[in-house]
């Protein structure tokens, strides 16, 4: 069903309330004109929206063909004829034409369709849409067969096959086929945005654009895919989405074969060939080949994360991040192993799982050879090598910056304990202890946390998420913690010895309680019932039991 677009103000450009170009203006007909011409003359006033083959572009533009040439008929005939002004916009018009014309400022539209009730500003627009309901489309094209309801579209279709473009751009010399596609043009120079949105204020340099937009606003997505049912705000969304379903990549790269469902997508791959950059950061002159790059870029030097997540708060610089977040919530893992079955929320994480089953390692250490599943886990390893880390004290290195404790100053102590630490940051959520403050809390059952990484693990609790896996077994892990210990059993060598009896552990923890089991030192009493404990975080433990 076709759907009435009003001539209202918030569709209407700034120029139809103040003075244009004679070439915008409606001009006058041969004398003795009857009414169907005076019609002819305003095809063009109201933008057809009728969709003579699902194309946006067929629009009536009689103005570049019969109405310039019935213009030039009526200046060579000398006839003068009494002119009357639009009291509005001060057009001038002979007093049959102004009534017309003032139908757009009044939206008086006189003309009704029979069959669906529609009403038109002039007949001619009336009798041009009877024939959606008729099907008639007598204008044909000799060379592709494709149809359409005036001639005038037929003519501005045949320039496709000749590839005329009569109307070139005063500023930077680009033609186009119609004078429509040149106005639009030229606002990419001017910065004109003629079309507002009265619900939000946004300008838009053409009317389509803004109608498309409203619909951000009403939620209408009318055009609907016939497979799978997602519909679609615009058409050409709906055109790009059925590729999707058919596999059809017709834009190809003629340098290195690759196909694209979308013109963009190869403009944008073309540029890794030629190198161009167009795309300038304005804070420290980085260049991009995409535009949505260098918006994502310009984000790191302004911290904007617009996009929030409405269940927990979480907020993202990208679209893509949030709707990987989301799937912590929802649990969904749309990508699939088709070995073993298991399931992933990302695909890079399906891309690192299937390297457990084919035993691919592309990443390669440049010293000893090794090789990892992720590029991650080859930074960590290639810091073995190396003390990248020096005390400026000693000279000593360390592969991890948190070992450099050549004084042990602890500059930030507690005022309720005196317990000292290195950062602020951490004190401060030291301090929670004593103030029992628990600001992270869980949506679902309502527990608080300390941590925002705790509440994080929590949530997962309820979700059945285990977002961490390990590159080299496939094992998950709800904590990025429980993982860096893993991968380190897969990884790292066993750096801690024990002095005792030379046997090696992975983690300091293991070296310290072994180690107990040689001294039997246990320096951690219970204050409650005086029982000893060589690790406080055994004491920790059991602890709990007297609380409970």
């Amino acid at each position: 069903m076709i759907t009435e677009l009003k001539l209202s103000d918030d569709l209407k450009p700034a120029a139809l309330m103040g003075p244009v170009s004679d070439d915008d203006d409606l001009k006058e007909p041969e004398p003795n004109t009857d009414q169907n011409s005076a019609d002819a003359e305003y095809q063009n006033r109201e933008e057809s929206n009728e969709d003579d083959s699902g194309s946006s572009t067929e629009k009536s533009e009689q103005d570049e063909g019969s109405r310039k040439t019935k213009l030039k008929r009526h200046r060579k005939s000398g006839t003068n004829y009494n002119l009357s002004s639009c009291k509005i916009c001060r057009k001038t018009f002979t007093q049959k034409y102004l009534m017309a014309h003032m139908r757009t400022h009044t939206g008086e539209k006189p003309f009704k369709c029979s069959t669906c009730a529609k009403k038109f500003i002039l007949n001619s627009h009336l009798k041009n849409h009877m024939k959606i309901h008729s099907g008639e489309k007598p204008f044909s094209c000799q060379t592709c067969g494709k149809s359409f309801i005036q001639r005038m579209n037929l003519t501005l279709h045949m320039r496709t096959h000749t590839g005329e473009k009569p109307f070139p751009c005063e500023i930077c010399n680009k033609t186009f086929a119609s004078r429509s596609q040149l106005t639009t043009h030229v606002r990419t120079h001017t910065g004109e945005k003629p079309y507002a949105c009265k619900t939000c204020g946004k300008s838009f340099s053409t009317r389509g654009t803004l109608i498309s937009h409203m619909r951000s606003h009403t939620g209408e997505k009318p055009f609907s895919c016939q497979i799978c049912g997602q519909s679609f705000t615009q058409k050409p969304g709906l055109k790009v989405h059925s590729r999707k379903h058919t596999g059809e990549k017709p834009f190809m790269c003629q340098t290195c074969g690759k196909s694209f469902n979308q013109k963009s997508a190869l403009l944008t791959h073309i540029r890794t060939h030629t190198g161009e950059k167009p795309f300038s950061c304005l804070t420290c002159g980085l260049r991009f080949i995409m535009k949505s790059s260098l918006t994502q870029h310009i984000r790191t030097h302004t911290g904007e994360k617009p996009y929030s997540c409405q269940i927990c708060g979480k907020r993202c610089s990208l679209k893509g991040n949030l709707k990987f977040h989301m799937r912590i919530h929802t649990g969904e893992k749309p990508y699939s192993c088709l070995t073993c079955g298991k399931s992933f929320a990302v695909k890079c994480q399906l891309t690192r799982h299937m390297r457990t089953h084919t035993g691919e390692k592309p990443f390669s250490c440049q010293k000893c050879g090794k090789g990892f599943t992720k590029n991650l886990y080859l930074i960590a390893h290639m810091k073995t090598h190396t003390d990248e880390f020096s005390c400026i004290n000693c000279g000593k290195g360390f592969n991890q910056k948190n070992c450099l404790t050549h004084t042990g100053e602890k500059p930030f102590s507690c005022i309720k304990c005196e317990k000292s630490f290195r950062y602020k940051h951490v004190l401060k959520v030291h301090m929670r202890i004593h103030t029992g403050e628990k600001p992270f809390s869980c949506i679902t059952c309502g527990k608080s946390f300390r941590h925002k990484n705790h509440l994080n693990s929590h949530i997962r609790a309820h979700t059945g998420g285990k977002p961490f896996t390990c590159g080299t077994c496939g094992k998950d892990f709800y904590e990025k913690s429980h993982l860096t210990d893993h991968v380190r059993r897969h990884d790292l060598k066993k750096m801690f010895h024990c002095n005792t009896c030379g046997k090696s552990f992975s983690e300091r923890d293991e070296l310290i309680g072994h180690i107990e089991t040689h001294t039997f030192e246990k320096p951690f009493p219970c204050m409650t019932c005086g029982k000893s404990f060589g690790r406080k975080s055994n004491l920790n433990r059991h602890i709990k039991t007297h609380t409970d």
